[in-house]
């Protein structure tokens, strides 16, 4: 038994066969329509029968920085920072204790990739500081989760933003020339190019803000990746990324020191509102446990060397392999992980580099320790945080294999 397989048999021992399928009371259901805030109710929109796809001018005018013809906009802005102040109060307060836990010496700054939590700073501000200064890379290709993708009724291709540049706190960000380079070397039933759909999710926004205040020069290559199979990712991922290594290769890129590949995910979202209570309906005990699950998962399919094993490992680990629709784990990164990882070793594998390395470097959650003090300066939480619903914040980062 690999090791990956053995990760997987003891995680589904641990867990009753059938926690997937349990669903919250109608009270607690109640309860969660009054408390739950946008983010929230935009990804339970996904669980939603397909019917129209809204218009961009409908996703717009739910955008706290409504996108132009050209520049995207913002959607949240309860939860993330709007102006440049606010970032900068961001970056500061997070860097104050009390830190995150630690898997160990963080690996040194010019990563190939990383994963990196997208909930509200308040909540997850700690875990970004931990990964974000490790990205140096200009150009980072930005793997978001596409939460809405029923909504659009979309699936099983890759969805790119036909935008210029992305606004941010502290300025725009341009869309890399790498895209167009890519797209080109794409068939049409492998992508789409649509600004509704980008503008409606928050998952590449919340990390873009942060990579740009710390390089001013940076540009991005968003994706997003909705519901597909383990063999079809592969197959998209394998295109992609050596469309994008042969872009790097005419313009004299380097993995790390040029470009970087930054996967958008947070860890379980533990509640009955979640429809996630293998350990009950939460508290101390449903908490340490949960938590521990999602450590076992950053030591095991999301460390060592990338590659279809531990993207599958992963993969199966959070959805049913024949029907990737249904959560077995609620990681809202089912589809953006193993995506992300595939799309990393396949470019390295395109350039002649061995595959990359997985570092865990952090793991928290929205109730483990105190929020940024942030609400007097404008943020807030777009949800409510208790042992009884809370999300876990994890941060891997992806450093060069060894020759």
């Amino acid at each position: 038994m690999t090791p990956d397989v053995a990760f997987q048999a003891g995680f589904f021992s641990s867990v009753p066969p059938s926690f997937d399928r349990q669903r919250p009371s109608p009270a607690v259901r109640r309860t969660a329509l009054l408390l739950l805030a946008p983010a929230w109710a935009a990804a339970q929109a996904s669980l939603q029968p397909p019917g129209p796809p809204p218009s961009p001018a409908e996703v717009r005018a739910g955008m706290a920085v409504p996108s132009t013809e050209t520049v995207r906009g913002q959607l949240d802005g309860v939860g993330y920072a709007r102006t440049a102040e606010q970032m900068a109060k961001v970056w500061e307060l997070s860097a104050r204790p009390p830190a995150p836990e630690s898997f160990g010496p963080r690996p040194a700054a010019g990563l190939v990739g990383a994963i990196c939590p997208h909930d509200d700073y308040l909540y997850a501000g700690r875990v970004y500081r931990q990964i974000v200064p490790l990205v140096t890379a200009r150009t980072v290709v930005l793997v978001g989760v596409f939460h809405r993708y029923r909504r659009f009724g979309v699936r099983d291709r890759m969805i790119f933003d036909p935008y210029r540049a992305w606004r941010s706190p502290d300025g725009e960000i341009p869309v890399s020339a790498l895209r167009q380079v890519v797209l080109s070397k794409l068939a049409p039933g492998e992508v789409t190019q649509d600004a509704a759909m980008h503008d409606s999710e928050h998952s590449v926004e919340a990390i873009a803000y942060w990579l740009r205040h710390q390089r001013t020069d940076l540009e991005i290559l968003p994706i997003l990746v909705p519901a597909m199979s383990l063999e079809r990712m592969e197959k998209l991922a394998g295109r992609a990324g050596g469309a994008l290594a042969e872009a790097m290769r005419a313009r004299g890129l380097a993995l790390g020191r040029d470009v970087a590949v930054v996967v958008s995910s947070d860890g379980v979202h533990y509640g009955a509102d979640f429809g996630h209570v293998p350990f009950g309906e939460g508290g101390v005990e449903a908490y340490a446990r949960a938590m521990a699950v999602d450590r076992a998962i950053l030591l095991g399919p999301l460390s060592g060397a990338v590659g279809a094993g531990k993207a599958g490992a992963f993969s199966a680990t959070c959805v049913d392999p024949d029907e990737p629709d249904r959560y077995r784990l609620t990681w809202c990164g089912r589809f953006s992980v193993p995506f992300g990882l595939l799309l990393l070793e396949a470019t390295a594998r395109a350039l002649g580099e061995p595959p990359p390395s997985g570092v865990p470097v952090a793991l928290a959650a929205s109730v483990d320790v105190p929020e940024l003090p942030l609400r007097a300066l404008g943020l807030g939480a777009t949800a409510p945080a208790s042992l009884y619903h809370f999300v876990s914040h994890p941060a891997v980062a992806y450093v060069a294999g060894a020759r």
